[in-house]
């Protein structure tokens, strides 16, 4: 993540989104293109919002290889955001190379933004081009360190097999490198793929972080078949399904993976038509509610993230949030 708040800044947007994309296998045009997102991000934000943050993501660990980069702002936002998008549109007299550039060269592009409030936009650059957008099942995320911090001790993934998918978000006790090896423990036997339930990996993921500091961790398993969810949890990690209608809390149990585990419980929801799955840890307030911005669980999962992050992260933890969404292709 980096603070946007003055010119020198685009360049080591720049960079970090260069390094990501080489780092997933992008070819030297795809990194170019990656370079000109993100420096006309960057750029948009100074110009428009006058400062804001950018986050530059490797999507390998959750899709294909690719590179995201996500744009969160509390800037005055856009009242004609789709005239915006459009090549050679300018809202401030200069060649409106901007938003239409990122659109046209990223395989994913999408935003949401309200007048007075900001905007936050995401541009995806795949690997293996548009096509990698075939995946119905999408997800996006937001992490962000405790102030001071170079290390995020929460953190998340996801794990496809042809009938499940598996999604986990760890929060590492307390901040700092301790913790950031504990989420990272945790990750690392989830990945493992050596238990074939929620409460298998939980239990897994318990024994593993024997050796560290311990994590409040949730797992929930996705049927995209069937459109069920199974979920299990030890401690303040939390779930929601949000529909149009309303929001299911989904359940967790007291205990530290590592260090308590008294109880492993699966809980089993059905998914709602047009829903959204929400996991955040403790780093993001819980009185947050969605039906302050009209349309947005029809938006990108990271877009939906970035809103989430941007306005209930309590600022004086480690925050991570995820969120995932059926997209018809």
């Amino acid at each position: 993540m980096v603070h946007i708040d003055d010119a020198t800044r685009a360049a080591e947007v720049r960079r970090l989104a260069v390094a990501s994309a080489q780092s997933e296998g992008l070819g030297r045009q795809a990194s170019e293109e990656v370079a000109i997102i993100a420096t006309e991000m960057a750029t948009n934000l100074l110009k428009h919002a006058h400062a804001g943050e950018i986050h530059i993501t490797r999507l390998s660990p959750a899709s294909e290889p690719g590179v995201e980069i996500l744009s969160i702002d509390r800037g005055p936002g856009i009242e004609n955001l789709e005239e915006c998008i459009v090549d050679g549109f300018s809202s401030v007299g200069t060649a409106g190379t901007g938003l239409g550039a990122i659109s046209r060269l990223a395989d994913v592009f999408d935003a949401f933004s309200q007048p007075g409030r900001g905007s936050v936009m995401v541009a995806r650059k795949f690997l293996h081009g548009p096509q990698a957008r075939s995946q119905a099942w999408t997800f996006g995320a937001v992490k962000a360190p405790y102030p001071g911090e170079v290390g995020c001790g929460d953190n998340w993934s996801v794990l496809r097999t042809e009938s499940v998918i598996s999604m986990i978000l760890a929060d590492g006790l307390g901040h700092g490198v301790l913790a950031t090896d504990a989420s990272t423990a945790a990750i690392t036997e989830f990945q493992s793929g050596r238990a074939e339930s929620a409460t298998a990996m939980l239990e897994n993921v318990h024994l593993a972080l024997r050796s560290t500091r311990g994590a409040a961790v949730a797992i929930a398993r996705i049927e995209p078949e069937t459109g069920t969810i199974r979920f299990a949890g030890l401690g303040n990690i939390s779930g929601v399904l949000l529909g149009p209608a309303r929001a299911q809390f989904m359940v967790s149990h007291n205990g530290t993976a590592g260090l308590e585990a008294r109880r492993y419980q699966e809980f089993t929801y059905q998914f709602p038509v047009d829903g959204v799955i929400v996991m955040h840890s403790d780093g993001l307030n819980t009185n947050w509610s969605t039906s302050a911005y009209p349309g947005l669980l029809r938006r990108h999962p990271s877009v939906i993230a970035g809103i989430l992050y941007r306005d209930a992260a309590r600022g004086r933890d480690d925050v991570c949030v995820v969120v995932g969404r059926y997209i018809p292709v």
